[in-house]
């Protein structure tokens, strides 16, 4: 099977998965009756227009918000499957609130409320105070609402299947990238954590962001150092995704092995062991990517 030349990436969906290939996405769902379906749909990217949105750092911003835009159609269709129903589909505006919101929450959340904690905290200890100590102090506190957000919502039953699908595209995919047969044995060896995932995306978008704001002025008003952090998260997202395209391009170097750890580790988090009935979903899904982008599978 030849695949050096097509990167697929994949999604978790409510008992099903989200594959994308460059230019096609794919999302299979089994549906309660025991039926696999799937739907594919090609791209209309915006890097075609413009083209400089395909060079390096451009391109992970533009990835970050075309995956949760991609993600959320997924969880759609997903749903709709699951309901086995064929109406009801997300417009245009719902689908642009809902990212708006999901955006907004994100924002709230992992930059926002540990700013306003650390602002708290500077007026109450003297070590808070200075440039770097304030930004490491809303560095790390960024890190633990996110450690603690990924164990709270593993406590849900929905989740954890959620994850188990998210084991199952990790695990097809190394199947691919290996050249084997694309089988629920040849696949069930595979690990669940990848290099290439979202979850060790996040981390390093976290990681990265404490050493980028840390060079925002201290002595710039609370407002200005909020909205400046939003304005970089765009830029910082870009670079991350850069890193993580080089980690895993050199995997197999021991540094870069070390360096990727951190993010392997968290997806403990995020990833279970899938059954069988999951990896055969996600096999349907990589299949049909791979037979949309023209790739000979085995």
């Amino acid at each position: 099977m030849s695949h050096q030349e097509h990167k697929i990436g994949g999604q978790a969906v409510i008992e099903g998965v989200m594959m994308r290939a460059p230019r096609v996405m794919t999302v299979a769902v089994r549906r309660p009756s025991g039926e696999i379906v799937v739907k594919a749909d090609q791209l209309n990217l915006l890097s075609d227009r413009f083209r400089f949105l395909k060079l390096p750092f451009f391109r992970g911003t533009v990835s970050l918000f075309g995956t949760l835009i991609l993600g959320i159609q997924a969880l759609n269709y997903s749903a709709q499957q699951a309901l086995e129903e064929d109406e009801g589909e997300v417009g245009p505006w719902a689908m642009a609130g809902t990212v708006a919101a999901a955006f907004g929450l994100a924002v709230f959340l992992f930059l926002l409320l540990p700013l306003w904690v650390t602002r708290v905290l500077e007026g109450q200890y003297e070590w808070v105070e200075g440039r770097w100590a304030f930004n490491l102090v809303d560095g790390v506190l960024r890190l633990v609402v996110f450690f603690l957000y990924l164990a709270a919502i593993t406590l849900v039953k929905d989740v954890r299947r959620i994850f188990q699908y998210h084991g199952a595209e990790h695990k097809t995919i190394y199947a691919m990238e290996a050249g084997d047969e694309l089988t629920v044995d040849s696949a069930r060896k595979y690990s669940s954590l990848h290099p290439r995932c979202g979850t060790s995306f996040l981390l390093i978008v976290m990681i990265l962001s404490i050493m980028v704001f840390a060079q925002i002025p201290q002595a710039w008003p609370f407002w200005v150092k909020a909205l400046s952090r939003v304005v970089l998260l765009p830029f910082i997202a870009g670079a991350s995704y850069e890193l993580m395209k080089l980690g895993d391009k050199y995997r197999d170097w021991k540094t870069f092995r070390v360096l990727l750890l951190p993010g392997l580790l968290l997806q403990r988090l995020t990833t279970r062991e899938p059954t069988d009935d999951q990896i055969e979903v996600a096999l349907v899904a990589l299949k049909e990517a791979l037979a949309n982008e023209g790739v000979n599978q085995q």
